[in-house]
């Protein structure tokens, strides 16, 4: 049935509704960012600065190191990414392909484990790494990362397994090809997509993350982006809202950039044609 004109124009505007609702933060934040003091304490805000300036920046980079806990945070998501997704990819496809009941139960505990807060696995992870020697280190930080994204790379990559179509493996077999050599080499570059989707949403969540990195990380040249962020605020709880403002807009850019680089190969898809019906 074909959508009538007012449904439509409900369904624009309840999506440019929803579009303004996720895009007022941040285009208030960038509008903070470039804003000098006195527009800043002013009664009556304004979304364009009258008087743009790039003080917040020179005053952030002055008071925090924010590009030395940029490239803690870059090398932790990057590190969380990469081991996300080679321990996912293997695991998924073995738990998509084997229909046991083992295999059902750990997809069901990966389901659950996503509803574990962060408060009830700091304490146990907290003291595995105090045994490992890995308290206040960025490997350390990197292993829960990768700890807490697999059940959501596990559950997601497992999906995009169940969509590839079983014959292309079972000529890959009748070739002569192993499950090692099928995975590699018929199986794992179909699934480049979900892949590429699985550790975007590793390192955005590892890019992002504060709880962990505050609690782990306890020398400053070792922080993360998150963590430092909160520099700018006051014993007193008073914010240094222009630096604030501007690290902060900095520090989503990453994100940004990644998922615009990335965005064709994760919509993109790759088995068109690849089984004839």
């Amino acid at each position: 049935m074909r959508t009538g004109t007012p449904a439509r124009v409900g369904q624009y505007t309840a999506l440019l509704a929803y579009l303004v609702f996720l895009a007022f933060p941040f285009l208030w934040l960038v509008s903070i960012a470039f804003k000098p003091p006195r527009e800043l304490g002013s009664l009556h805000p304004t979304w364009i600065p009258k008087d743009p300036t790039l003080d917040n920046f020179r005053q952030a980079f002055d008071e925090q190191p924010l590009l030395h806990a940029a490239l803690n945070s870059l090398l932790a998501a990057l590190a969380a990414a990469v081991v996300a997704v080679l321990i996912a990819t293997p695991t998924a496809y073995v738990l998509a392909r084997r229909r046991t009941r083992l295999a059902k139960a750990v997809t069901g505990w990966v389901v659950v484990s996503q509803a574990f807060p962060f408060v009830l696995l700091i304490i146990p992870l907290f003291l595995v790494l105090k045994n490992l020697r890995l308290i206040n280190s960025v490997p350390g930080l990197v292993l829960v990362y990768v700890v807490w994204a697999l059940p959501f790379a596990l559950w997601m990559l497992a999906g995009y397994v169940r969509a590839v179509p079983p014959e292309l493996e079972e000529a890959a077999a009748v070739d002569g090809a192993g499950r090692v050599r099928t995975l590699v080499s018929v199986t794992a570059p179909l699934l480049a997509p979900g892949i590429v989707a699985t550790a975007l949403f590793a390192f955005i969540t590892a890019w992002n993350e504060f709880f962990f990195a505050l609690v782990l990380l306890k020398t400053p040249e070792k922080q993360t982006l998150p963590v430092v962020l909160t520099h700018f605020i006051g014993a007193e709880g008073v914010a240094d809202l222009g630096p604030l403002a501007a690290a902060a807009f900095l520090a989503t850019l990453p994100s940004l950039v990644v998922f615009a680089l990335i965005q064709r190969r994760i919509t993109g898809g790759m088995l068109t044609g690849a089984v004839k019906s």
